[in-house]
């Protein structure tokens, strides 16, 4: 029987591609992993406001989000996690204690240097198309 006491968390992410078709990828401080800048959507605050503050934080980048391109679900922790590609208007890169490290990555290059889950949302973005619905398990997709 479901926990009806649980509930969803729901985050954002912003997919920042340059004119050249390749997204800035982030390494977390905290595993090392890479991925698209993004975290919690706090209360009382609208998604794209999400994920304008997420990028700022994580990148010192002034973005636009462009398109939503994705809705996840990481069934294991029960994570709603909303991705747009996003266009850089503003900003200096700058690393700080959540980001150690920054890298334009390819298609190729982020399929090799992300995992599954977080990869496909990166590869998502960079494609044009109705927002794709995925779910994973924190690694794979399920």
């Amino acid at each position: 029987m479901a926990d009806l006491n649980r509930r969803h968390s729901v985050s954002v992410a912003g997919v920042v591609v340059d004119d050249t078709g390749q997204a800035l990828l982030t390494r977390r401080a905290d595993n090392g992993e890479w991925q698209a800048p993004g975290g919690v959507l706090e209360i009382g605050e609208t998604i794209t406001d999400g994920v304008r503050r997420e990028v700022l934080e994580e990148t010192g980048l002034i973005v636009e989000p462009l398109a939503l391109t994705g809705v996840y679900k990481n069934m294991a922790r029960g994570i709603v996690a909303l991705v747009f590609r996003c266009k850089a208007t503003g900003g200096q890169l700058s690393t700080n204690d959540e980001v150690t490290a920054f890298h334009w990555a390819s298609e190729d290059e982020i399929r090799d240097m992300v995992s599954e889950a977080f990869a496909v949302r990166i590869l998502d973005a960079l494609h044009e198309g109705a927002p794709a619905i995925r779910h994973h398990d924190g690694v794979s997709l399920i």
